[in-house]
């Protein structure tokens, strides 16, 4: 094999993890601020896999203890000796058995990405969540089966016409059945 192969072979190897990276930074819908700086830092497996977002400091505690390297970094800016990270990948691998043992734990953000952040009771976007099951009669604070996605934000919206009533008193019929989602359905990249 030439030097030149080999080089093209690096190449798309390379094109393949940086397109991966974007579709992981899109997954994980990670935020910027004004400025363009990342306001989380994804943390990747050694395998690339990603497996949650911590802060900045967290992210810079963990360059100095050697656990992870900057895998992309803010341009002119820096904490010291480190790059302002956007991206870590840890150097040892750690085996994510916890992620198919339970299911994924309960989450306003978890609620509306299951629900493809679109209302449950008249499919237009939703902001917000709404308890099938009013907490006043005795419906669950944070579970899965008793949460859906629901616009809000207005009087007109279906969280407020529903209210402090059970779907069917309010007229209002569900357009999905509430369900505990997997791991996979709430990051489709991290398997």
């Amino acid at each position: 094999m030439t030097p030149l192969a080999k080089l093209g072979d690096h190449e798309h190897v390379a094109s393949r993890k940086a397109a991966r990276i974007t579709a992981i930074r899109a997954a994980f819908r990670i935020r910027f601020t004004e400025r363009g700086c990342a306001m989380g830092v994804l943390v990747l497996n050694a395998g690339y896999e990603p497996l949650h977002t911590v802060s900045v400091p967290h992210a810079i505690r963990m360059l100095v203890r050697d656990v992870a390297v900057v895998h992309e970094a803010e341009d002119g800016l820096a904490y010291g000796l480190f790059p302002r990270p956007k991206i870590v990948r840890l150097l040892r691998y750690v085996v994510m058995k916890w992620r198919y043992t339970q299911p994924p734990r309960w989450s306003r953000r978890g609620v509306l990405a299951r629900d493809g952040h679109r209302c449950a009771y008249c499919g237009q976007r939703a902001t917000t969540i709404d308890h099938v099951v009013p907490l006043s009669r005795g419906g669950a604070r944070t579970d899965w089966l008793n949460t859906v996605a629901a616009c809000g934000g207005t009087a007109r919206s279906c969280n407020a016409r529903k209210a402090d009533k059970l779907p069917a008193e309010a007229g209002m019929k569900l357009r999905i059945t509430p369900r505990v989602p997997s791991w996979d359905q709430l990051h489709p990249l991290s398997a």
